[in-house]
């Protein structure tokens, strides 16, 4: 599904990953952790082909990353839902304006729209929120909207770029498991996070950088933190 080869990147003097190998399957729950400056933000925006590597190959599924043309660029990133730690939601529109936006930019019918954002929005008990502002409801609450925005276009990758940071640990536990419960539907899902105790709770694969380079991939069982 991911597929990194060697892959180096440079932003002049400095290297923000240097070397870095790892598949990851369909339908796998990976965890990316590392300290700031480990290079998981760059990592995230070399899938999202918001950069190029400076050196190594990157494949999503069948397609080489070095290849996708920039018309090509929107079609390769409808397979990816982004779930972000600021939110980056509009707050004058309500939670289904917000769900329902990139339905109705790909031109969508209304009818399907509001099946599918109805759904989505069941599954992360939201449903009853759906005509509220985003400054009426809790930091909890604003994550599962993006959430279900990330969810609500069927992509087959699912990345969460440190989703819990801004969150109390009783509610990153309910986003994160929400996550879970998406990635048994079948998606692929890669969190990027710093929180160990979340990493810790369920217990699924962990790829961790420091400087810029791979220093442990482990699978589900096998990872501990202290």
């Amino acid at each position: 599904m991911v597929k990194f080869e060697n892959v180096t990147k440079t932003f002049g003097s400095t290297t923000a990953l240097k070397g870095v190998s790892f598949a990851i399957k369909s339908g796998e729950f990976v965890f990316i952790i590392g300290p700031s400056g480990a290079g998981k933000s760059t990592l995230i925006k070399l899938i999202l082909r918001e950069i190029s590597p400076t050196d190594g190959l990157i494949k999503v599924k069948e397609n080489n990353l070095q290849e996708i043309t920039k018309k090509n660029l929107p079609e390769y990133r409808k397979k990816i839902g982004m779930v972000f730690q600021d939110f980056k939601l509009l707050f004058d529109r309500t939670v289904f304006e917000n769900v329902a936006l990139a339905l109705r930019v790909s031109g969508e019918k209304e009818e399907e729209i509001s099946r599918k954002v109805e759904n989505i929005l069941e599954l992360v008990s939201l449903k009853d929120r759906m005509d509220f502002f985003p400054s009426q409801l809790s930091g909890g609450e604003l994550q599962r909207i993006c959430l279900a925005r990330a969810v609500v276009g069927e992509p087959e990758i699912i990345i969460a770029d440190e989703p819990t940071g801004n969150l109390d640990l009783g509610t990153a536990r309910q986003i994160v498991n929400l996550l879970k419960k998406i990635n048994e539907t079948g998606k692929t899902v890669i969190m990027a996070t710093h929180n160990f105790e979340i990493v810790n709770l369920l217990n699924q694969r962990v790829i961790e950088l420091n400087k810029g380079k791979i220093v442990s991939d482990k699978e589900k069982g096998k990872y501990h933190l202290a």
